[in-house]
C-alpha cells in the first residue's frame, strides 16, 4: 500500500504531517527524521481496529486484507 503524506513546517518549529487518505491521521515531529519515525506509528494506530469493541454475530466473517 502506498499513501501520500503532506508535510508542513510547524510555526513553533519542527514539522507536522497529515495523511489525506486516512481521515484524522495527523502527526508531528521536532525533526524530519522524528516525523518519519512517528509516521509509521501514526498510520498503524489510525488503521488499527479493536474487534472486541465491535459487535460481531455468528453469521459475520472477519477478513484481514493486505494491499
Amino acid at each position: 500500500m502506498k499513501l501520500k503524506v503532506i508535510i508542513h513546517p510547524a510555526e513553533e518549529g519542527g514539522f507536522w504531517a497529515e495523511v489525506p487518505a486516512i481521515q484524522g491521521c495527523a502527526l508531528q515531529g521536532d525533526t524530519f527524521e522524528e516525523l518519519l519515525s512517528n509516521l509509521y506509528e501514526a498510520v498503524e494506530g489510525c488503521l488499527s481496529v479493536d474487534l472486541e469493541q465491535i459487535e460481531i454475530s455468528k453469521n459475520d466473517r472477519v477478513l484481514e486484507l493486505a494491499v
